[in-house]
């Protein structure tokens, strides 16, 4: 199933089962939107993410940071990051993201993609580190990107186009049965952040 320009209220599941993903479109006005990209895009601290994969250590187009209430450890691809201190805008947001969502973070992952030939491979957000079934929020700001989920069994597929100023919520069981991904979209000239909100667990 493909979800185009999809405009849903909140209680929503864009998932037929085996999980749950809300999507609450732009939740932020076009001026507020366009603040934080700016403000974004300048003042985190962006590096080439990194991962290690049959002994090879590759680094990405895409950059990434990672924030948090405390310098949490974070490890994925073989890789280990160390959380930085919240900005004045990251906390701003988390509360926004929270307060929408009923919810509670300690930690963000940003993603810069600089253009749409940067994009992200099907996977599931299920390391250890990560609170089991706990809910991630994620905020988008920038270019509108496609983003896609795949049932791991029975291999169905459904979409959303995530737009500037807008909230996404994945929660309950969908990292255990669920795969997402960014696909790349080459037309795409702009950039694209996005903010995702989740809790380490201690």
């Amino acid at each position: 199933m493909e979800l185009f320009d999809f405009k849903t209220d909140e209680e929503i599941n864009l998932l037929s089962s085996d999980g749950m993903v809300i999507y609450y479109g732009k939740i932020l006005s076009e001026q507020r939107a366009d603040y934080y990209l700016h403000a974004l895009l300048n003042t985190i601290e962006w590096k080439k993410d990194e991962a290690i994969i049959f002994g090879k250590h590759f680094f990405t187009k895409r950059k990434v940071a990672w924030y948090g209430d405390e310098n949490f450890e974070y490890t994925y691809s073989n890789t280990t990051k160390q959380a930085l201190p919240w900005t004045d805008e990251l906390l701003e947001l988390k509360e926004i993201a929270e307060n929408r969502t009923g919810e509670r973070y300690n930690s963000c992952l940003l993603n810069l993609y600089h253009n749409g030939t940067e994009a992200m491979a099907w996977h599931s957000d299920g390391e250890k580190d990560l609170k089991k079934n706990g809910a991630i929020s994620s905020l988008s700001f920038g270019a509108e990107r496609k983003f896609s989920f795949k049932h791991k069994k029975n291999r169905e597929t459904v979409s959303v186009i995530l737009e500037h100023g807008s909230l996404l919520i994945m929660k309950g069981a969908t990292q255990t049965n669920w795969l997402h991904r960014l696909p790349p979209i080459k037309r795409i000239t702009t950039p694209r952040i996005n903010l995702t909100f989740r809790t380490i667990v201690l």
